[in-house]
């Protein structure tokens, strides 16, 4: 029944997937922006197909996945806050255990090369491990999970629809979880509008995005607004989480107090703020980078200079980075709860 893969488009800068080349799936594919650089995932090892989308949706909004089923991934990933949580600062699991860092916002996953805030994960499938075995979130073995999928009619359906016939195993879990996350792409901001020249800056977002661009962007890298390493921010070391970061991944002594770059874009939506969440708003942001910044041996360069805003300057800068909402993203009905 399947013949191979067909490869789709790939180096226009339009649209990329693969197919197969029977009838009993539906081909999917995901649109690049025209100025974007190419994606990072392999979609060669996981095609996209409408049946597989729809399978990794269900799972995305299903506790089953966690031991007591309670929580999904949807619970630390809302798609109305830029798929993160704002309601506490440190994610949540099970029987309310706290774990120990805020919630990355899920966007533009196929130019990630690494997740998690340290990286610990450098495969979009593997991803998801990370929160379902966790014992401060869902707690849940893969076994159990695949166990309890199998034991469903309704996703006996589904895994026939995505993959041929009804076995449930890990491996077609996971890529079905990263064919819906890979197409959570945001690309319809304001932002995006005008550097497409659909829209203008008002004078205050004009000036703010130059101020972005002198002060921020070397981190915050148009047009994905991240440059996909690893910084330390100046973040003051917290005394309850006690968290270095990237050397728990590496080891390395240069590695402590750096973490992930986050994208900032829908980063209106996306409060509280950093690794730990312990920045509030907006401007608690800028006063972080104005006037808060810890010295450390590892501080990223760029902020070992101070960086002076005037009020005005930092009015205009959050006015520039409410732009980057996207509320086409998040209001798209394909990445909603499954009805």
């Amino acid at each position: 029944m399947k013949n191979g893969w067909k490869h789709i488009v790939m180096s226009c800068g339009l649209l990329i997937g693969y197919s197969f080349s029977d009838t009993f799936t539906t081909p999917l594919y995901l649109e690049i922006p025209g100025n974007w650089p190419k994606p990072a995932y392999d979609f060669s090892k996981n095609p996209l197909t409408e049946e597989g989308f729809q399978l990794g949706r269900n799972l995305f909004y299903d506790p089953m996945l966690s031991r007591d089923k309670t929580i999904s991934c949807a619970s630390c990933h809302l798609q109305n806050t830029g798929f993160t949580h704002i309601d506490h600062d440190v994610s949540h699991g099970i029987e309310g255990r706290i774990g120990t860092r805020n919630s990355l916002a899920l966007v533009n996953l196929a130019w990630n090369k690494n997740f998690m805030w340290d990286g610990g994960v450098n495969n979009l499938e593997m991803q998801p491990l990370n929160p379902i075995t966790n014992p401060l979130e869902m707690d849940e073995k893969l076994d159990n999970v695949v166990a309890k999928l199998q034991g469903s009619s309704k996703y006996k359906a589904l895994f026939a629809k995505a993959f041929g016939d009804e076995k449930v195993t890990s491996q077609r879990m996971l890529k079905a979880l990263a064919q819906f996350t890979v197409m959570l792409t945001s690309s319809n901001s304001k932002y995006d509008q005008v550097m497409r020249g659909e829209a203008s800056f008002t004078k205050e977002e004009e000036k703010g995005y130059q101020s972005f661009k002198t002060h921020c962007a070397s981190c915050h890298t148009e047009p994905l607004f991240t440059n996909g390493t690893f910084e330390n921010n100046g973040l003051q070391p917290d005394d309850h989480y006690k968290d270095g970061g990237r050397i728990k991944i590496t080891g390395n002594p240069a590695d402590s107090l750096r973490f992930k770059t986050p994208s900032l874009r829908n980063i209106e939506l996306t409060a509280p703020y950093m690794h730990d969440g312990s920045v509030k708003n907006l401007p608690m942001v800028l006063f972080h980078y104005t006037e808060n910044i810890h010295k450390s041996r590892t501080l990223a360069k760029q902020l070992k200079r101070k960086i002076i805003l005037s009020e005005a300057d930092k009015n205009n800068l959050i006015a520039f980075l409410r732009t980057l909402t996207d509320k086409t993203f998040v209001t798209n009905p394909r990445f909603q709860f499954p009805r």
